[in-house]
């Protein structure tokens, strides 16, 4: 007795591949840290206190996470002040980064998908999976979108067997 192996042809001969973005996703804490508490009356920079407080400031919370730092108010921030923020919180703070955790939530993304070999999806129809049990920004959707444009056939959204066209070259 010979043993056939079941091939899916549909599937072996399809060009379609997904991409799921949700593999790109680090999954490190992000924490931010506003420095209007650092400033007089939450508005200015006074140097001397701005020094000794960040000095004083316990940066070990911040142990192996990500740091966003900002300043929600209309404080005019010298960029020293920013770069002595880095030099303690660094000690610590797998990264520091000045803005929000969404921006930068961006750019780990974009960094990996930099790295990332789009050439694979030459001449492919490909499906940017759409759920996933973590939340890609729709800023990674683009920027993926803007790189397979130059190499894919065509590009669509959502599930293979439910799935939004989005462009065809």
């Amino acid at each position: 007795m010979s043993e056939e192996t079941i091939v899916n042809r549909v599937q072996q001969n399809t060009k379609l591949v997904t991409l799921d973005l949700q593999k790109f996703h680090d999954d490190t804490p992000i924490e931010e840290l506003d420095i209007k508490q650092f400033l007089f009356q939450e508005l200015m920079l006074k140097e001397k206190d701005f020094r000794e407080q960040i000095k004083e400031f316990d940066w070990s919370e911040y142990e192996g996470k990500y740091l966003t730092v900002y300043c929600s108010t209309d404080a005019i921030i010298a960029p020293w002040a920013w770069m002595l923020i880095t030099s303690y919180a660094s000690e610590f703070a797998k990264d520091v980064y000045k803005g929000r955790k969404e921006a930068f939530q961006h750019q780990l993304y974009q960094r990996e998908l930099d790295k990332y070999d789009w050439d694979q999806y030459k001449d492919k129809f490909v499906l940017l999976k759409g759920c996933g049990k973590v939340h890609v920004p729709d800023s990674i959707y683009m920027l993926a979108t803007n790189k397979l444009m130059k190499r894919a056939k065509k590009i669509m959204y959502g599930e293979a067997c439910s799935n939004v066209p989005v462009w065809r070259g």
